[in-house]
């Protein structure tokens, strides 16, 4: 399942190549013709995205009423992007305005107020952070990591396609034909972008939106304030749930998924099975620092990299293989790397966990 940088990427695609142009919308799946037939030829005035969902906002123009098309990718939604995609999409401000206010004009409630404005500035990236991504002339094969082009938006070059096989290649023709059960399609004279397989897909006015964000917790990306933070602590303390749970927990914090939550317990070194209400208050706040750090990381890169003062040749194996990427997710069985113990797979919550027994105590 997309996690929450992912979304982010995505929604920084759409704000740089759709933003300000008018779309085609259809359905060649047919699943969502009547939505489509709503937002059809309208304008696309933002883009955002808070946590694992995404709301891309259409209008006739920009005084027009607005319409939201709402999307949570679940385990299987995928975005595919083609046409004269700019290759590098984390740039773009979380607003598809380019730095104005985002979603205005919609009556958000005062928890929500202030949590969709343009995301912090980000660490300028170094060179390596896209090495062997780009520019090579080559198609890409990116399917050993847990986030392809296929699924992040983000691709590496102009004109490409990101088919089936989630690989990187020249694209001959525009717009290319729909691969597979496409729910929604939109196009524009220079770019298309294919939704299938999502969990949620739907057009919203601006209020049934904001009822939407105000039932997610606080994400970082949107809303860094003190105020964030402290909603994200008061929660955790007051639950009698364990923390292990309490992370995958949209209401609690936006975007957190399986891998983020294994190696974000791991690096705080909390045993997953602890009371949210046990743990202190500065470990809380430590907790939203991290994930703060871990999903600016992971929009820049576009990978779940979660392992900190790599040497110049391990930062570039963890980019390439989620084998050298993570401290715990996906390790059951092997040595944990900082005291050799086994690391342990539990099920929680029909979703697989994974923690060293003795780092974690």
């Amino acid at each position: 399942m997309p996690e929450g940088h992912s979304v982010h990427r995505i929604a920084r695609q759409f704000a740089l190549n759709f933003v300000g142009h008018r779309v085609a919308v259809s359905s060649p799946q047919g699943r969502f013709a009547h939505g489509a037939s709503r937002l059809d030829g309208l304008l696309m005035t933002d883009s955002q995205a808070v946590g694992k969902q995404m709301f891309l906002e259409f209008a006739a123009d920009e005084d027009a009423p607005r319409l939201w098309l709402r999307v949570h990718l679940g385990i299987y939604g995928a975005w595919d992007f083609a046409g004269d995609i700019t290759a590098d999409a984390t740039t773009a401000s979380a607003s598809g305005r380019m730095g104005q206010t985002g979603m205005r004009g919609i009556p958000l409630p005062e928890e929500a107020e202030g949590r969709l404005e343009g995301s912090p500035p980000h660490t300028p990236l170094r060179d390596a952070d896209f090495a062997g991504s780009s520019g090579s002339g080559k198609d890409t094969v990116v399917g050993e990591h847990e986030d392809s082009l296929h699924s992040i938006g983000a691709p590496r070059r102009t004109r490409l396609r990101m088919s089936e096989q989630e690989t990187e290649q020249a694209l001959e023709t525009f717009p290319p034909e729909p691969i597979g059960q496409v729910r929604v399609r939109l196009l524009t004279d220079t770019a298309v972008a294919d939704l299938r397989g999502p969990t949620a897909c739907e057009v919203l006015e601006p209020e049934e939106v904001a009822a939407v964000i105000a039932r997610l917790g606080p994400d970082p990306l949107v809303d860094d304030s003190k105020a964030a933070e402290d909603r994200f602590v008061d929660v955790i303390r007051r639950k009698p749930t364990r923390i292990g749970l309490l992370l995958m927990d949209q209401s609690v914090v936006s975007g957190i998924g399986n891998v983020y939550r294994a190696e974000l317990l791991y690096r705080a070194r909390l045993n997953p099975h602890t009371p949210g209400r046990n743990l202190p208050e500065d470990v809380v706040r430590a907790l939203w620092k991290d994930w703060s750090h871990l999903l600016h990381i992971g929009v820049q890169t576009g990978q779940m990299l979660t392992m900190d003062d790599l040497s110049e040749e391990d930062y570039a194996k963890a980019l390439a293989s989620r084998d050298d990427r993570h401290w715990v997710y996906r390790r059951a069985g092997l040595p944990c790397r900082t005291c050799g113990t086994n690391i342990v797979l539990e099920v929680a919550a029909a979703r697989k966990l994974y923690w060293c027994p003795r780092c974690q105590t």
